[in-house]
């Protein structure tokens, strides 16, 4: 899995499919009902091999192949490396972790396909996967029909609360809402909200709508642009017309769209000292594909950094560069990967079976682990604790940590800014509130 992308390399590749690739969170066109809500699984499933001889059968899907290779590669080598460690230290129960690696390919129904492969003919204990909000969407029905169990490791919009997922990404109230308050107090209330035009943008977008109307802030403009348009001179100017004297950009654009908006951006002579941005869905390797020089100055939220200065972190990133190169970074994403086969080791060997779901999933909650990041835990309602980060471009690539929580912030799946959302809540480990119920 190991691949050697020089700079250049990186950034032809890049070029050519970071539009529809890199930092796409969300696109379901058909998002299926809202998990939780009716989470009743109609067939159990039967993992009877994944426990059997002298080893545990674990699926992983991700885009090896397509538009999203590019990012959810690393993902799948953040996950085999915590593998490796595994059954280097002895296993789980005493056997070793058999990884069988699947390509959703970057296509939705294909993610489907492969999903329920693993599961029926495979017959894996649980699956590490997915990336964009399309994909976790499209094999979500398929988890719960066969009651079996994913682990998602991608920040996303939230609005979501499936038994049969362990949510290790953030949530909008662990990186989006902590990044608006930030803003607000140290860079100006007034906001150009820029997006892609999917689920994801438009989704934080309402909710960073709703938080600043609450806190009494202005959205001066908010514009979107299809996944993949460069034609972003447009939104500059309007930028630019909106905020005369500068003020907040927050930005949830995806792919190629980055490229050229930051570039523009700095040929504008918008620096980040007058127009400060935000973003949500750039980490290392995006910025080491856009060029830090394009970036410098300018923020984004995230729980994880490469810069995090933790004994666990030092131990992941000298383990990581060992495996897979010296030139290589690791990200937000990666690190909710790596923690995730942990934890769901732990739950194992808690429940003393890999093959129950029932009893693997109740072991699960409450698990803590003393992570990069720092130490997390698994809520009850299947989403991670996690410490809230915001990081400042550096000339090298890296981010600058200028703000971070003393602890693990808890998370909310469903939002408490959005009116149709506001009193609900999510608690797996009570079978009368489930996947979501009112609280008020």
């Amino acid at each position: 899995m190991a691949r050697q992308f020089g700079r250049r390399k990186f950034l032809i590749y890049g070029s050519a499919t970071f539009g529809t690739s890199i930092l796409l969170k969300a696109c379901a066109s058909n998002p299926t009902p809202q998990a939780g809500e009716s989470a009743s699984p109609t067939t159990a499933a039967s993992p009877a091999a994944a426990g059997s001889g002298n080893t545990i059968k674990v699926g992983i899907l991700h885009s090896l192949s397509g538009t999203m290779a590019i990012s959810e590669k690393s993902v799948v080598d953040a996950e085999q490396l915590a593998i490796a460690e595994i059954n280097q230290a002895g296993g789980v129960l005493g056997k070793q972790i058999e990884a069988v690696v699947e390509d959703g390919a970057s296509d939705w129904p294909t993610f489907a396909e492969k999903a329920t492969k693993l599961i029926d003919q495979d017959k894996v204990a649980t699956i590490f996967g997915c990336w964009t909000s399309a994909s976790r969407k499209a094999v979500l029905p398929v988890f719960e029909q066969k009651n079996h169990m994913l682990w998602y490791p991608v920040q996303y919009e939230g609005q979501e609360c499936s038994k049969n997922i362990f949510y290790t990404g953030a949530a909008p109230n662990q990186q989006i809402e902590p990044s608006v308050d930030w803003l607000l107090e140290n860079k100006g209330k007034e906001f150009f909200l820029v997006g892609s035009d999917y689920v994801f943008p438009r989704t934080a977008n309402t909710i960073i709508k709703a938080q600043l109307e609450a806190k009494g802030a202005k959205v001066v403009g908010e514009d979107y642009l299809p996944l993949g348009s460069t034609e972003v001179t447009p939104i500059i100017a309007k930028i630019k017309q909106a905020l005369p004297n500068g003020g907040v950009i927050y930005n949830t654009l995806n792919g190629d769209s980055n490229v050229a908006f930051f570039k523009q951006l700095q040929g504008a002579g918008m620096g980040p000292d007058k127009y400060p941005s935000m973003s949500v869905s750039i980490a290392e390797e995006e910025v080491k594909a856009i060029g830090p020089e394009y970036l410098k100055g300018h923020y984004a939220a995230w729980n994880y950094f490469q810069t995090v200065d933790t004994p666990a972190n030092k131990k992941f990133v000298e383990a990581f560069k060992a495996k897979y190169g010296s030139d290589r970074v690791t990200n937000d994403p990666m690190e909710a990967a790596y923690i995730m086969v942990y934890i769901w080791k732990q739950a194992v060997e808690k429940a003393a079976t890999a093959d129950d779901m029932e009893k693997v999933r109740a072991a699960a909650v409450g698990q803590t682990f003393d992570a990069p990041q720092g130490q997390v835990s698994l809520a009850a309602n299947h989403h991670l604790s996690k410490v809230v980060r915001i990081g400042e471009v550096r000339d090298d690539g890296l981010f600058e940590i200028v703000s971070s929580t003393d602890k693990a912030v808890a998370p909310v799946p469903w939002n408490q800014y959005v009116a149709e959302t506001k009193g609900f809540a999510c608690d797996w480990s009570d079978p009368a509130k489930g996947g979501k119920y009112k609280t008020t």
